[in-house]
């Protein structure tokens, strides 16, 4: 059996495991299961792809590639900026869509700010935001099909050559990147949450929101900082994976079982447990491929999901309730 495989997942998995973070972000502070992670994934890579060809018109040839890379600093500049559009663009879902059903509940329940909501009612303003939700990623998936041309795209056609390591593994250039930044941006995320304030007042509205407002957090600058930090790492997810796969508007929801295993895997509100649970659903995807066929990739997602809801329903890194 060729170990071909665990490159293969690993690449798979630092995708996953990214835009898993963004999930198990969303739930851990505002109590919902967000369906439409999966299409900030879609907008981030085809908002890279067009701003990349925007930026060709005067980025000179010569810059095309970055080293070794396929991709020069056009795609990477467009990169960027298509994590901060896609983070704009939740924020905004969340204060046209979201929001007034926070408030709505917040209303019902007495309570103040729509932060939340205790009881029924908050169980009531999960439900609808979970469907709200389903709603949101259908219009976001519709919206791109309507708005950009239906052709073949593709971030980069570049060739390259596979760098052979240990056990007749082989890795291009563009895989050890991918699978670097999404460790990069993981850790980067996690020392934000635990070593500054603004990570502090994130874990205080995960823990009580309503006590969090009593002691002077702008709960609602933590949800929209919650919304922009989850797409705008969905969006990284979706350049990666536009660098191995064809873009297409379904690409987004094709992961997004995935997903969930991943975070319901690592354990959810712990982000070094989404990117290993990503890590750990993408090897077992492929490993799945290599033993058994590609017709059970989709297969080894639920299973993930029902042997950690059976074995250890907190997940690898979360606390038991």
């Amino acid at each position: 059996m060729s170990l071909q495989f665990l490159a293969d997942g690993l690449i798979a998995g630092a995708t996953i495991g990214l835009g898993a973070v963004g999930i198990t972000l969303t739930y851990s502070i505002l109590r919902f299961a967000n369906f439409a992670q999966g299409e900030f994934i879609t907008w981030g890579c085809y908002l890279t792809w067009l701003l990349a060809a925007a930026a060709g018109a005067w980025i000179p040839a010569s810059a095309d590639a970055l080293g070794p890379l396929s991709v020069g600093i056009n795609v990477i500049a467009a990169g960027v900026a298509a994590m901060l559009l896609t983070g704009v663009l939740a924020v905004a879902l969340d204060a046209v869509l979201f929001g007034p059903l926070r408030w709505r509940a917040a209303a019902a329940s007495g309570g103040a700010g729509g932060a939340g909501a205790p009881g029924a009612a908050a169980s009531g303003a999960s439900i609808s935001a979970v469907i709200a939700s389903f709603g949101a990623a259908m219009t976001l998936r519709a919206l791109i099909e309507a708005l950009v041309p239906a052709r073949q795209a593709y971030l980069s056609t570049e060739l390259q050559i596979a760098i052979p390591l240990i056990g007749g593994v082989r890795v291009t250039p563009d895989q050890m990147l991918l699978l670097a930044l999404a460790v990069v941006l993981a850790a980067a995320l996690q020392l934000m949450l635990t070593r500054t304030s603004v990570g502090r007042s994130m874990r205080a509205v995960s823990e009580n929101p309503e006590l969090a407002r009593v002691g002077g957090i702008d709960v609602t600058q933590v949800i929209r900082l919650t919304w922009f930090i989850g797409a705008a790492l969905a969006s990284a997810a979706g350049v990666m994976l536009g660098l191995v796969v064809q873009i297409r508007p379904s690409m987004g929801a094709e992961l997004l079982l995935p997903l969930f295993a991943a975070a319901i895997l690592g354990g959810v509100g712990s982000v070094p447990g989404a990117l290993i649970g990503g890590l750990v659903v993408g090897i077992a995807e492929a490993a799945a491929v290599q033993m058994a066929g590609a017709q059970w990739r989709a297969a080894v997602a639920f299973l993930v999901v029902i042997a950690v809801l059976l074995v250890r329903p907190a997940g690898l890194f979360g606390r038991a309730a």
